[in-house]
């Protein structure tokens, strides 16, 4: 099960910046606010756009193999395939008669996995991979193993939901990337079997706290966590889905009483304050966002994790503290604390808190009977802040195809948040 520290540990890697790669090596490789959660189930010959096999369940795979005049056990067949030996071409799947796998790719099917553009490695074997999506934007994924007492791997993947992140909070390297699409269920799913890959070992937990806001997308994001979890196999404890803040998403991922944690970044005690670190608070207004976590909590009854980076100068004095805790008081229990001192991005007016002050500001949240963990620090040398890593790459999209690389309008998007 994810630990407390783990998840700060994640958080950690996602929103502050790394320095330099120790090793770097190539490899070759509608924003719309539609939050209903329920999949479009597969047919032979779906929109062309949506013609994925990855993401498919079992009895989806089985139907398409009868749309194809197949018996339905090739659809088990092409389960394993894909989700056990991980295989990316469909003309590669061996075990299926060549006629089915021509037909697949005449009807305009594909797996669904795209290539790795770049890898970075941190010299504590923390490594970010930029994937190089189908129309030629990157994105992000971090793998990060830790060592369990009993000498065991814990492997997390720390997956992106978005292309860049229209919400722009002030110390996100993300955000200062720009923003192109929402990722569909197949390119968040595919993250999580990329880091195997790298890793040639099973992911065993994943959190949703890479490039992006998970609630923007949490169609998507609904459906890669059900993948994830049925087919791909991870337990939902074993997954942490993480938010920013957005208005009525809350309530809907509650409805779904899934056993994986929410994560909220709060950043500041109050309302003035998170309004000028994170820009969409002024249309959600912190007690709107604070009731929404305690019903969470009484609907679900899973404990809501609070992420909380220290600025220095702005967010982390010992009075900032003592009115987070009064906060958190206010509105009930079940609520958990990670600080994440935060180390500068190119270009960030924030600096990072003196050891002193992280100290400081722990103490006194746990005087105040707040449970409160501080992360490791984790792949400091591999470029592992959220977007860092991307935006040296890819300001803007790739140009091969200058009508499919527009980005989307960003304006429904930021009207709602």
């Amino acid at each position: 099960m994810m630990t407390a520290s783990s998840t700060a540990l994640i958080q950690r890697v996602c929103y502050v910046p790394l320095a330099r790669a120790v090793r770097t090596r190539g490899m070759p490789l509608n924003t719309t606010m539609n939050f209903s959660t329920t999949p479009t189930p597969s047919r032979a010959s779906p929109p062309a756009d949506s013609r994925v096999l990855l993401g498919l369940s079992e009895p989806e795979l089985q139907q398409l193999a009868l749309d194809f005049s197949q018996q339905g056990y090739r659809g088990k067949q092409l389960h394993h395939l894909i989700y056990k030996r991980k295989i990316k071409d469909i003309q590669d799947f061996s075990q299926v008669p060549l006629a089915f796998r021509n037909e697949l790719e005449e009807a305009g099917w594909k797996v669904g996995r795209s290539p790795i553009y770049n890898t970075v490695t941190a010299a504590d074997g923390t490594v970010k991979l930029l994937i190089k999506l189908e129309d030629n934007r990157l994105i992000e994924t971090v793998g990060i193993p830790v060592q369990d007492e009993k000498g065991l791997m814990r492997l997390t993947a720390c997956v992106s939901s978005q292309v860049g992140c229209p919400l722009r909070c002030s110390f996100c390297a993300t955000g200062k990337g720009g923003f192109s699409r929402n990722l569909k269920r197949h390119e968040i799913i595919e993250q999580v079997l990329a880091i195997e890959e790298i890793f040639k070992h099973r992911v065993t937990n994943v959190v949703f706290m890479g490039m992006g806001e998970p609630m923007m997308n949490l169609k998507s994001v609904l459906e890669a966590h059900q993948c994830l979890n049925k087919d791909v196999q991870i337990g939902q404890r074993m997954m942490t889905i993480s938010t920013v803040g957005v208005p009525n998403t809350i309530k809907k991922l509650a409805s779904h009483k899934l056993q994986s944690t929410l994560a909220v970044s709060l950043h500041a005690p109050n309302q003035k304050l998170r309004e000028t670190i994170v820009p969409s608070a002024k249309a959600y207004p912190l007690n709107a966002l604070m009731k929404d976590c305690s019903d969470y909590f009484n609907e679900t009854n899973r404990r809501v994790s609070f992420e909380y980076a220290l600025l220095a100068g702005v967010n982390d004095a010992v009075e900032h503290a003592r009115e987070l805790a009064e906060l958190l008081h206010q509105w009930g229990r079940g609520y958990h604390v990670n600080l994440i001192p935060y180390n500068p991005i190119e270009g960030s007016e924030y600096k990072r808190p003196s050891k002193r002050a992280v100290q400081a500001f722990a103490a006194t949240l746990e005087s105040g009977k707040i449970t409160v963990s501080t992360r490791q620090t984790r792949g400091l040398d591999a470029d592992a802040a959220c977007g860092q890593l991307r935006n040296k790459f890819q300001k803007s999209p790739l140009v091969t195809d200058s009508d499919s690389l527009q980005p989307e309008p960003e304006a429904d998007v930021a009207v709602a948040c």
